[in-house]
């Protein structure tokens, strides 16, 4: 004695229908959105070539600090003097050889 088969109804196959594409689209925004994973991987090594080029940076301005403390009034390095002098204008003195 079987009976005609019940179909599922409809309004419970368009919640099921519902419920996996809103599961699909918030998995989709967590791991490529905004603010999803592969959004914060990259924010991550940005911050990092930042950070490693503000090292470079303070280093390049530590380096300027000493030499513009090494030619000012108060200190005067003469052998910095004397390699910028020769750097800028070109000078030898007259017991050195030139190899070109």
């Amino acid at each position: 004695m079987s009976g005609p088969a019940k179909r599922p109804a409809l309004g419970a196959m368009f919640f099921v229908a519902l419920a996996t594409v809103l599961g699909g689209y918030f998995t989709f925004a967590a791991v490529q959105g905004d603010y999803g994973v592969f959004r914060r991987v990259q924010l991550t090594a940005e911050a990092e070539a930042l950070t490693a080029e503000r090292d470079r940076l303070r280093q390049a301005v530590a380096r300027m600090e000493n030499l513009t403390l090494r030619l000012s009034d108060d200190y005067l390095d003469l052998d910095l003097l004397d390699e910028r002098a020769r750097a800028t204008l070109g000078l030898v003195r007259g017991d050195e050889i030139v190899i070109r």
